[in-house]
């Protein structure tokens, strides 16, 4: 690498130092589109599947006709498997967690 590629590496690198430093510290606000808003909207989602799954599964067992037996099966599989992969995200979180917390700094 060339002297002068070296020195435009530099003060690129000190450009965004500089920037870095002048940005406030995070405050702890949900940004749109962030992780902890999809994560909410996940687990919001899983939940309305649970309450859909449920509702169909009373309204078939009180007779009602616009139900049928295969939709109730498969609402219940669809919020089964997503309660599933909702466990196996937090299972992932909490394995990422514990695995930061024992670095060494």
């Amino acid at each position: 690498m060339s002297v002068p590629a070296i020195q435009t590496a530099l003060q690129q690198m000190q450009a965004l130092q500089t920037e870095v430093k002048a940005q406030p510290a995070a405050t702890g606000n949900i940004e749109s589109g962030g992780f902890a808003q999809e994560l909410k909207a996940s687990i919001d989602k899983i939940n309305s599947l649970q309450q859909i799954s449920g509702e169909k599964t009373r309204a078939f067992q009180l007779g009602d006709p616009n139900i049928t037996l295969n939709e109730v099966m498969v609402d219940k599989q669809k919020a089964s498997l997503a309660f599933e992969m909702g466990v196996q995200v937090r299972n992932r979180m909490i394995g990422a967690y514990k695995e930061i917390m024992g670095m060494q700094v």
